[in-house]
């Protein structure tokens, strides 16, 4: 069995989430005309935590959280295990005209959020996407940059990351382990 190594901890992940937070509304310049979509499964879940701590931040703006499921708009359907597709929720007023912030929890090779440029264009036309991911571990396929970064966990392609996160796995943390291993 492989031995995984802690390298996220609960307070290390709210902490993240707290200064992405606060990166978001500087870049936004407030929550007027913000949108902000999970990619799911694990970006659901951390872009409704992003939009809590906004709503903390600016009492008495109402944001809220949606999804947006990139799956049938995947490049790699044929060549990998495929998850199945969940409903993409959109918060009231769409995306047209506004700034959508995608959420997730690691960018790897950017496959994921380029399907997710696709699934956006089909519901409409945003003013500006930008990227919020928890964990950057390089190794990209598509030049893709993420504007906001929890860690920059540079990695080897043989090293798997695992986010874990209350709302589904019981527990917060993000750990490192050997693939295969």
């Amino acid at each position: 069995m492989a031995l995984a190594r802690t390298v996220l901890n609960e307070s290390d992940i709210q902490r993240a989430l707290t200064r992405i937070s606060h990166e978001i509304l500087e870049s936004n310049r407030g929550t007027e005309g913000l949108v902000v979509l999970g990619i799911p499964t694990r970006g659901v879940d951390l872009a409704r935590r992003i939009a809590g701590i906004i709503r903390r931040i600016e009492p008495g703006s109402e944001l809220e959280a949606g999804s947006l499921d990139v799956t049938m708009y995947r490049d790699d359907l044929s060549r990998t295990r495929t998850r199945t597709p969940s409903p993409t929720s959109l918060p009231p007023g769409g995306i047209d005209g506004r700034t959508v912030v995608l959420v997730d929890d690691v960018l790897y090779s950017g496959r994921t959020i380029r399907a997710a440029f696709d699934a956006l264009a089909d519901l409409g036309r945003a003013r500006a996407v930008r990227l919020a991911v928890l964990v950057d571990r390089g190794h990209r396929e598509f030049p893709i940059r993420a504007d906001f970064v929890g860690k920059n966990l540079p990695s080897s392609t043989r090293e798997r990351i695992n986010v874990r996160l209350a709302e589904i796995d019981g527990e917060d943390a993000v750990t490192i382990e050997e693939a295969g291993a």
